[in-house]
């Protein structure tokens, strides 16, 4: 399981409808909602530097969090919604779902790629090429994981990594139903413009041929 869930810390807002939330705003917060859990809903205020701070850091809506709200026990959430001014593209409110450790969610999990050592065609002077530093995956709220491992042991130049050669955490998928590539080894730079002149080359030959 991920060891480190970020923290979205919130206050109670103690009133309710659109007085409260515009009162909300002019006070340098974004009023929210967290809903789901057999519980009550919470009305809430998020400061707004924090809350813009975390959505330009990206994937806020696919992030869990451990929401802190004074008074109230600790809870898993994610966003479900946020809602931004029409002008200038700000929050203006946001929705949070309460998840029991059972849900099912939608997370990005980042992907390690170890052994580079292990890797004769890295030894060769191969260059690894990461196409997903993550990979986007369905699983359990009590069960992330904290990353994905490549192990890179014995790849030679030309090598692919799929998703399927990859060992997911029981009970995860990944969101894409195909066998999509994480990475692969690639023959140095200086190599594979040798070989491009090669193969120019050898074209040229051919259409000489031909005309002959």
């Amino acid at each position: 399981m991920a060891g480190e869930i970020p923290d979205l810390v919130a206050l109670e807002r103690t009133g309710t409808g659109k007085g409260a939330a515009r009162q909300a705003r002019r006070d340098g917060m974004v009023p929210g909602i967290v809903f789901g859990g057999d519980v009550d809903p919470l009305a809430i205020n998020i400061p707004f530097n924090e809350l813009l701070k975390k959505l330009k850091a990206g994937r806020f809506k696919s992030t869990l969090f451990n929401l802190k709200v004074e008074g109230h026990d600790d809870v898993r959430v994610i966003c479900r919604d946020v809602q931004r001014d029409v002008v200038k593209d700000l929050p203006t409110h946001l929705d949070l779902m309460r998840l029991r450790r059972t849900s099912k969610i939608n997370l990005f999990i980042p992907v390690e790629f170890i052994n580079e050592e292990e890797a004769p065609g890295i030894k060769k002077g191969g260059v690894l090429t990461i196409v997903r530093p993550e990979v986007e995956l369905v699983v359990t709220a009590g069960d992330i994981p904290e990353k994905l491992t490549v192990d890179l042991t014995g790849l030679e130049i030309g090598d692919t990594v799929t998703i399927s050669s990859i060992t997911l955490p029981q009970g995860s998928k990944p969101t894409i139903d195909r066998d999509f590539v994480i990475g692969n080894l690639q023959a140095p730079s200086g190599l594979r413009s040798a070989d491009d002149e090669e193969s120019e080359e050898g074209e040229a030959e051919v259409e000489v041929a031909a005309e002959e």
